[in-house]
């Protein structure tokens, strides 16, 4: 590409002539890219597409201005503008840093931000080169797990921090909302408000646009323009990919069965497609970060590896968006959104069965200790389920019992409580408080 076009380009993206636009603040994703930036190692923000990524990084050029970094020093690249479309290559990440370098001549070491850096294929080539001349900062986006793991994983190996960026936690949810939550009596004093603002995270989710448009036929619209342009551009696209119908309603399948287990067999029964296919469909699924499955726990890898993994979804607003019936399943919605609380807290999340059949919802592992066992109700009022509930994780907590220690917890959206049985105390929690403190 010519220099004068590749710069007119630029010009539209970054700031060097114009204020910075006002975002909302994500202070913990924030703080985690100050904190990891000050190693000078290439950063890596890594989630499903829309999540916030670019938003975040661009809070961070501001607080780079804002600190007296010269708006001429720092170099923002969206990889996804269509101009760009027909030349992505190595070669255009070249011509794009010297068309910076000539005609907005930074004075000191460039900052550079690349947005969905997937797009180039060997960007970690590019990266690795900047990287070893110390020639810039370097910063990345990227939406696909996979793609990313194996490029900077091998290329980049011991020169990368990576940041996991979700959807609004719940309590950034309340925060796009304008509703503070700063201490627990805050729970009693805006109860009222934040069940209602609950029912709706639920329903609709956590992306932030969606999250920030208030009328609820266009919150659908939003999610139906999500699922799309995932699966066209994450999938379709990077697979070359001929067969939509198929993936479509792969994806429809698991977004309809979050909190459920599912295995390769009912996928390909279900669909009428091969094991080879379908296990091939649902790993593209998971690369783009849209499905997630946690396995079933066992010091076994190899039993780890053949049993069911439960599938959740990155957002209940996608799950409902493309079935209804998803919205009045309560039970599964509340275990989905304690699932993706989880990543932001643990690593090594599983699910786990007892000899006898009882099941965990989630059992939590830190190197090589279980520390917390999870269940998730919507209600315990029902005497059945609560015992059956109880019952599941003291015989869990029984068959583990190696692992000393471990911390047992019940959520439900009952009142919070201590609870005993066979000699175990039980945490019952109420979900908000758990969310939320």
């Amino acid at each position: 590409m010519d220099k004068k076009e590749i710069i007119a380009i630029l010009e539209e993206w970054n700031f060097w002539s114009k204020p910075f636009r006002e975002n909302f603040v994500r202070e913990t994703y924030e703080k985690e890219v100050v904190h990891k930036a000050s190693t000078n190692e290439i950063i890596f923000l890594k989630g499903v597409r829309r999540s916030g990524k670019s938003t975040i990084l661009l809070n961070h050029i501001k607080n780079l201005s804002k600190e007296g970094i010269p708006k001429e020093n720092i170099l923002f690249v969206n990889l996804e503008d269509p101009r760009f479309a027909t030349s992505l290559s190595l070669a255009l990440l070249e011509e794009i840093k010297q068309a910076y370098l000539y005609y907005i001549n930074p004075k000191d070491k460039p900052y550079i931000f690349l947005d969905e850096v997937q797009n180039i294929d060997g960007f970690e080539k590019w990266l690795l080169k900047e990287y070893e001349l110390q020639t810039s900062y370097l910063f990345a986006t990227g939406s696909n797990s996979k793609l990313l793991s194996k490029e900077i994983g091998s290329s980049l190996s011991g020169r990368y921090l990576d940041i996991q960026v979700s959807p609004l936690s719940f309590k950034e949810y309340l925060t796009f909302n304008h509703v503070l939550m700063e201490k627990p009596y805050d729970l009693i004093s805006k109860q009222t408000e934040i069940e209602r603002h609950f029912e709706q995270f639920m329903l609709y989710g956590g992306f932030p646009k969606v999250v920030l448009t208030p009328d609820v036929v266009l919150k659908e619209a939003e999610l139906k323009s999500y699922f799309d342009s995932i699966l066209l551009r994450d999938v379709v696209a990077r697979y070359q990919l001929d067969n939509f119908r198929i993936l479509e309603q792969l994806s429809i399948f698991l977004l309809s069965s979050i909190s459920n287990s599912i295995s390769i067999t009912k996928v390909k029964n279900r669909l009428g497609v091969s094991h080879d296919l379908a296990s091939r469909y649902m790993e593209y699924l998971e690369n783009t970060y849209m499905i997630q499955s946690v396995p079933l726990f066992d010091w076994s890898l190899q039993k780890q590896y053949v049993n069911p993994k439960k599938i959740y979804s990155i957002d209940t607003g996608l799950s409902k968006r493309v079935s209804f019936e998803v919205g009045k399943r309560i039970g599964d919605m509340l275990e989905n959104i304690v699932y993706i609380e989880l990543t932001r807290r643990h690593s090594e999340i599983y699910y786990f069965k007892t000899a006898q059949g009882y099941e965990v919802d989630f059992l939590i592992k830190e190197y090589e200790k279980i520390t917390h066992l999870i269940q998730v109700s919507q209600t315990l009022s029902d005497e059945k389920t609560k015992k059956r509930e109880l019952r599941a994780l003291v015989k869990a907590s029984d068959e583990l019992k190696h692992s000393s220690n471990i911390q047992l917890y019940l959520l439900t959206m009952d009142k919070s409580y201590t609870e005993s049985l066979d000699g175990k105390h039980i945490e019952v929690v109420n979900i908000l408080e758990w969310l939320l403190f």
